[in-house]
């Protein structure tokens, strides 16, 4: 059962009610609930709320349980196309090396005062 964000018109005094699905609106603000020393009986509109998070208590839960067969299989071709391309990049840098270092050219000699 959710609970339901509410706001009194007469006395802008706003709660929380914890309703079924099923139940109807309030109309108006509750007795127990009004902070008037004299119940108001102020129209009430229910407000738009947040609403909750989703718990999921014990181990075992992950995003990925319940995706589908196509999306599985999709994810798994990407994977192997990543590991491809890192593949070929890792013999490349080998490559790069296994290659001779050439000699850096020798700097200028500088003209002597004299």
């Amino acid at each position: 059962m959710p609970t339901y964000e509410y706001a009194c018109a007469k006395c802008g005094h706003a709660f929380e009610k914890y309703q079924s699905i099923k139940d109807d609106a309030l109309k108006v603000c509750p007795k127990e609930l009004c902070p008037r020393k004299t119940w108001g009986k102020g129209k009430v509109k229910r407000a738009v709320g947040g609403g909750s998070g989703l718990i999921f208590k014990g181990s075992g839960f992950y995003i990925t349980d319940y995706r589908s067969e196509g999306y599985k299989a999709a994810a798994k071709s990407d994977s192997n196309a990543a590991g491809n391309s890192s593949a070929s990049s890792a013999a490349q840098k080998s490559k790069a090396e296994n290659k001779p270092a050439t000699p850096a050219a020798a700097p200028a000699p500088k003209p002597s005062k004299t």
